[in-house]
Order: C-alpha cells, then sequence, then structure tokens
C-alpha cells in the first residue's frame, strides 16, 4: 500500500540514497602435476593457484537467527501496491498499458512513458538525466517506475502523492513530453478512434469517460502491478538457503550500520525523506524538497529511494553522478554514516546483499500491447 504519512527528518545514520551494477569476481584454480617433481620457481600461473585464499574476516551468519531480526525491518513484496482510492480492474490496466507506450501522449508524438521508464531493463534508461521533447535534459535521474507505487510519494522531492498524481505531470512537462496541459493530452487521446471503445470498458458509466483523471488512474493502475520479487523475498518468507553467505554478510552489515534507519518496508525505502549529507554538507544546487515546500529545513531533503533492483538501475543518486553500485556506497558512507568509510569487503558484502533485492519481471504482464491506430483527425506531431 502507498503511505501518505510524511516522516520527520531525522539524522541517518544509514546509506541514505542507495542507488546499478553488481559486483563480479572471477577465478581460476590449478596445480602441479602428481608425478612431476617441484620446480625451484614455481611459475606466475602456479603460484596463483596456489596462494591461499584470503579468509573472510566476516563470520557467514545464522541464516535462522538473521531472519528474525530483518523481519523487525523489512516485508515481502506484495503482489500489487493496491489502493483504495484506486480499484484495480483488468480492464483498467488494460487501458493504462496501452497508455503507457503511446507516444501520442507527448507533443512530437516520440516519447512514452516507456521511453525514460523501460519496462524491460527495469524501469530506467541508465541516462544519468533523461532526453525529453527537443533532446532537452531534465535535472534529476530518473527513478524506477517498478514498485514505485508502494512509496509515500512520487519524484525525488515528493511532490505527486501517488502513481495516479505523478501519470500526467511528465506529459504536461514542457522539458519532458510537452504537451501544453491536460486538456491537449484528453483532445490527442480522444483524437485516437480506438480508444472511445476501451476507456468505456475501463469506467463504465462515466457518461464522459475520457478525462484527466481517468487517464491518470488507468495509468495508476497498471503501475500497481510492475512488481518484482525477489530472493529477498523468498528468504522473508523462511526460505533459509534463498542468500549466499555473502549475501547474508551483507544483509547483517546493513542493519548493523543502521542502514535501515531510512531503508525499511518492503521497498526498502520511500517510506520517508531525509537529507542528503547528513554528517557531512554534500554538494550540490538542488535544493531538493525546498523547492515544493519552500521551509528552510527541506532544504537538500529528497525522498528516500527504494532498493528493489538497485543492482541493475545505474546510476545514481538524485542527479545521476554516482554510476556504479559502488560509488553510490562510496558517497553514502562519507555523507551519509557516522562510520565514514567502508572498507573493500565491506563493501563487496553490501553489494552482495542489494544483489538479492533483483527481482522478476513479468514479461507476460508488461508485453507491448496493440495500440489503436489514429484516424485522420488524429493530432499531429509537433516537432517545435
Amino acid at each position: 500500500m502507498v503511505r501518505r504519512k510524511r516522516s520527520a527528518p531525522v539524522l541517518c545514520s544509514g546509506p541514505l540514497l542507495l542507488l546499478g551494477a553488481a559486483l563480479a569476481a572471477a577465478g581460476c584454480e590449478g596445480g602441479a602435476s602428481k608425478t612431476a617433481p617441484a620446480p625451484a620457481v614455481a611459475s606466475k600461473t602456479e603460484s596463483k593457484s596456489e596462494a591461499p585464499k584470503k579468509k573472510a574476516s566476516r563470520p557467514v551468519p545464522s541464516a535462522a537467527q538473521l531472519l528474525e531480526t530483518a523481519k523487525k525491518y523489512f516485508s515481502p513484496l506484495p503482489a500489487t501496491a493496491d489502493s483504495p482510492t484506486n480499484p484495480i480492474t483488468l480492464e483498467k490496466v488494460a487501458l493504462g498499458r496501452i497508455l503507457y507506450y503511446d507516444t501520442r501522449l507527448s507533443k512530437n508524438h516520440d516519447l512514452s512513458c516507456n521511453s525514460c521508464h523501460k519496462l524491460d531493463d527495469y524501469g530506467v534508461d541508465h541516462e544519468a538525466t533523461s532526453p525529453g521533447h527537443k533532446k532537452q535534459r531534465g535535472e534529476r535521474n530518473t527513478p524506477t517506475v517498478y514498485n514505485a507505487a508502494m512509496h509515500i510519494a512520487q519524484f525525488w522531492d515528493g511532490r505527486a502523492t501517488d502513481v495516479e498524481d505523478q501519470a500526467l505531470k511528465p506529459v504536461t512537462n514542457p522539458v519532458e513530453m510537452a504537451l501544453a496541459d491536460e486538456a491537449a493530452c484528453v483532445a490527442s487521446v480522444k483524437s485516437v478512434p480506438g480508444y472511445a471503445d476501451l476507456f468505456k470498458a475501463a469506467f463504465p458509466g462515466d457518461p464522459d469517460p475520457c478525462n484527466p483523471r481517468n487517464i491518470s488512474l488507468a495509468i495508476g493502475a497498471f503501475e500497481r502491478g510492475l512488481t518484482t520479487p525477489a530472493p529477498f523475498d523468498d528468504f522473508l518468507n523462511g526460505n533459509m538457503t534463498a542468500l549466499n553467505s555473502d549475501a547474508l554478510r551483507g544483509l547483517e552489515l546493513f542493519i548493523e550500520l543502521n542502514c535501515v534507519s531510512c531503508h525499511t518496508g518492503p521497498t526498502l525505502g520511500g517510506t520517508m525523506y531525509q537529507k542528503l549529507g547528513a554528517v557531512k554538507p554534500y554538494e550540490t544546487k538542488d535544493l531538493g524538497r525546498f523547492k515544493v515546500t519552500n521551509k528552510p529545513e527541506d532544504k537538500y531533503v529528497f525522498k528516500v529511494p527504494g532498493l528493489r533492483n538497485v543492482a541493475k538501475t545505474a546510476p545514481y543518486l538524485h542527479d545521476g553522478s554516482a554510476k556504479e553500485l559502488g560509488d553510490a556506497l562510496d558517497v553514502m558512507a562519507e555523507y551519509q554514516l557516522a562510520k565514514g568509510k567502508l572498507s573493500d569487503e565491506e563493501k563487496t558484502y553490501l553489494i552482495a546483499f542489494l544483489d538479492s533485492l533483483t527481482g522478476k519481471i513479468d514479461m507476460d504482464y508488461i508485453k507491448l500491447p496493440e495500440l489503436p491506430a489514429s484516424g485522420p483527425d488524429t493530432i499531429k506531431p509537433d516537432p517545435n
């Protein structure tokens, strides 16, 4: 469920905006023949293969004990992010899916919701900031749409209360999809003949179903089904072998470092706002939530992102300045953690845990639908 209450900013001693590619390691094995005499000087290959492996400094925690601790902070991901104000129906979801992919919701018919929130790539475009109308760039990194419906609000600054409130804001943003206003969006949709029956089916009984609110409700209903269950959910549901040894170490460390002061709940974030630069000022021109509230205490405050699929959604931070997950961890350790710095081993364990949050995309649910054909009166694209 989407929660509406805003949590008061507190000093976050855990990583605030851990938002990429998981680290990978490769190795080789080898050894001398049993019958061959040992050479006086070993070759480089033999020396490397025979070198003892570095022993992990952190023992593997008990999965059962760690699970009981984890349950205090996290919960399994629900199948859908239900909302009492927008009951999900098959007809509404089908319409929302079509609208999500339709470029005719943009001024030049060259952008859709999927242009920046690519559903086959974990809901992002891997750009620091996304290109919009006439290749203009926005000010902030595009967050993933997956599991976002469970967040307290939408956008980095929380200016939209839910996914329904968020749906048309990019459509009418001059830097993004660039339609003049919501009326222009309705006019564009109504100019496509095939939409009439789809709206009637999704909103039966409404005398004029194609309106801004219903467009938002349909897109929102579709987005509420964009959930990605992951190995971490299997663990939370009692599967003691769902996480490997390094992931268990990383989860234990994640809790020890108090990352859970910000990243909790089913999406491991998205439940509160926090200041970027909690223990040390972070240089940025972006004033964050202050642009919405005009409250001095909201300067440099952002919504805490969820960490679901974080290993697949690089780059990171509100400005996309952290190119890899390890970079984001370094920034968070310096500016958000009382600890100040993470060792390479600690980062390896944390990344292993974060990788366990990578979920499964339902390819049938996001399959590109057949879009209704344009008619003779369909509004034409405008590149200006």
